[in-house]
């Protein structure tokens, strides 16, 4: 109850500061990560949760999944046959550059074995536009940097999973046991894109048949429900949970228009909850401890993965792609770890695997001071675009530029 209660002060004092936080550089997000932080053992100790809590890998888990539905609703098939080139790059090239650039660190400077270092690279390969809201979420800025953001890190999440799954395996005491458990976690992402397409594509069959329809006010309801049934049937099934989530999304937007455009505001408020809630736990697990258990090599690859991995392989990945140095450099800049990272962080933890502990601590230490500088810079950034108003906040009277 306690949880609850600061998850309810912390969400009506971001919802209050929330117009001043899409001018400036205060940070819903961040606000959710300290107070998460504040209550837990390490400052007032007024909730207590620790790493292999079920609470903790539920919220991430529901998070990710809700995020992964929505953000798939936003996936345009047309939009990306007209503009693939950029995603690919940076999916193809970048993604694959940051994932070994940052094994090399860990490899380095934190001294954890060839495959844990892998490992941890992949992890933090995926990035999370959430925290970089006034770039992907305003108008004003290019269409084609929104774009490219928005497709990377949608489809990022599903293809880091199987290298995850795949190196845990590997990584494990019994490792000789990865090629048994090769076919294992195939089939469970071929079991999620296979619910993620037909379940929807049900759904629409039914709703097209003679006498069934639904009324205009409960039409956000269908792919709500549609995603709770989802949700169900892939962890009774063991099908892979997000894979289904994102091409769900997808796959509902493409044979459902009007039921996307009825479901984006319950979606993208169910979505937010979702996000906020798991910060707050993940907030509770920052302890003084965790980050006194991180090595000065660890830091040190911490702040590297940063402001050296993820632009310069972003850089490398858009040379000679047609955009302009301010767009690439925005891009190259935008890297954040998110919900998918923090859900493969605990499963790194869970596993039992000999190294799981120092491994977590590097991505969670990674997580925090990735959310803390991206969510905090980005409404600064937006400015070069000489952006004026955040999608959904009104304009106010006069003069609204962003000074």
């Amino acid at each position: 109850m306690v949880l609850i209660v600061v998850f309810g002060a912390a969400l009506l004092t971001a919802v209050l500061l929330s117009g001043l936080a899409a001018r400036s550089v205060l940070s819903t997000s961040l606000l959710f990560l300290v107070g998460g932080a504040l209550v837990g053992d390490g400052v007032l100790g007024l909730v207590h949760i620790t790493a292999d809590s079920g609470i903790v890998a539920t919220t991430a888990d529901l998070a990710l999944f809700t995020v992964l539905f929505t953000d798939g609703m936003h996936v345009s098939f047309p939009s990306l046959r007209a503009a693939w080139r950029n995603p690919v790059r940076a999916l193809g090239i970048g993604m694959p550059l940051a994932f070994a650039g940052m094994a090399l660190l860990t490899h380095w400077l934190v001294g954890l074995d060839w495959t844990t270092s892998f490992l941890v690279g992949a992890v933090l390969a995926p990035t999370d536009p959430v925290f970089a809201s006034a770039i992907v979420g305003r108008r004003e800025v290019p269409a084609r940097l929104r774009q490219l953001l928005n497709v990377e890190s949608g489809l990022n999440d599903g293809l880091a999973l199987p290298v995850v799954l795949v190196l845990i395996a590997a990584a494990g005491p019994a490792a000789g046991a990865a090629d048994d458990s090769l076919p294992h976690i195939g089939l469970e992402l071929v079991g999620g894109l296979a619910l993620g397409i037909v379940l929807p594509l049900l759904v629409a069959s039914v709703v097209r048949l003679p006498l069934l329809g639904a009324e205009p006010k409960l039409q956000p309801l269908l792919p709500l429900a549609t995603g709770v049934i989802l949700y169900a049937t892939c962890h009774l099934t063991h099908a892979n949970p997000y894979l289904a989530a994102f091409s769900a999304g997808a796959v509902l937007a493409s044979v459902s228009p009007q039921g996307k455009a009825a479901f984006e505001p319950l979606g993208g408020a169910l979505a937010e909850l979702s996000k906020f809630a798991a910060l707050l736990v993940f907030g509770s697990l920052l302890t003084p401890g965790l980050f006194g258990d991180l090595s000065l090599g660890g830091y040190v690859a911490v702040v590297l993965a940063i402001v050296l991995v993820r632009p310069a392989s972003l850089l490398v990945s858009l040379a000679r792609s047609g955009i302009e140095r301010r767009e690439q450099l925005t891009a190259a800049w935008f890297g954040p770890k998110g919900f998918a990272s923090v859900v493969y962080g605990l499963l790194v933890l869970q596993s039992g695997i000999p190294q799981a502990e120092r491994a977590y601590t590097l991505i969670a230490v990674c997580i925090a001071f990735s959310i803390v500088a991206h969510s905090s810079t980005d409404v600064p950034i937006a400015r070069m675009f000489d952006v004026e108003d955040l999608v959904g906040i009104p304009e106010e009277d006069g003069d609204t530029r962003v000074r």
